[in-house]
């Protein structure tokens, strides 16, 4: 009864339904157009604030949990990297720099799981999080990629795209780091 209540506390339940705007993202790039690409954009400006919801929850209320640490960090890279994938095909975004992203992320979990396995933690880095920022904010810009409020959506979007970017090579290589000082220590 416990484990179930750990589980499905609010902020896991918060994060779980952040996971099923993915979906979505399918239905609705699906079908691009300047009315459903705002709407898409509304849903994943919505899933971005709940990320940030649940962990102040979490942490304010002491509901932290062990699913809450797993659960949390993929449901940003299940929505921002499916985002991300999905406009490749509609030429909203370039493939080679997805999949830069991508392999980066894959190389810090690697890195992380690697580390915790040798008793070294390795924290979410303020970079990696200014990375995830810049990543939203380009993601969005994108989806909504028509002209919007007197701006080239679209343009925009690739500019933070690219910062996002920047961040992207330049937190992974500090994830390195940390993780070469972590082991060079042992």
């Amino acid at each position: 009864m416990n484990e179930r209540r750990e589980i499905f506390n609010l902020p896991n339940s918060i994060t779980m339904a952040r996971i099923s705007v993915v979906p979505f993202l399918f239905l609705l790039l699906a079908s691009p157009g300047p009315f459903w690409s705002l709407v898409l954009a509304a849903l994943f400006v919505l899933a971005a604030i709940t990320d940030f919801a649940d962990g102040f929850i979490a942490r304010k209320y002491n509901m932290i949990t062990t699913m809450g640490k797993f659960l949390d960090p993929l449901a940003d890279k299940l929505i921002v990297n499916s985002a991300m994938i999905l406009m490749i095909p509609i030429g909203r975004i370039d493939a080679w720099i997805v999949v830069i992203m991508i392999m980066r992320d894959l190389i810090v979990d690697g890195i992380r799981s690697i580390a915790s396995s040798e008793g070294i933690y390795i924290q979410a880095s303020i970079l990696g999080k200014q990375k995830t920022l810049a990543q939203i904010f380009a993601v969005t810009a994108l989806m909504i990629h028509y002209p919007f409020l007197g701006m080239d959506a679209h343009f925009v979007g690739t500019i933070v795209l690219y910062v996002a970017f920047l961040l992207t090579i330049y937190s992974g290589i500090d994830y390195f780091i940390k993780f070469y000082r972590g082991t060079e220590k042992k």
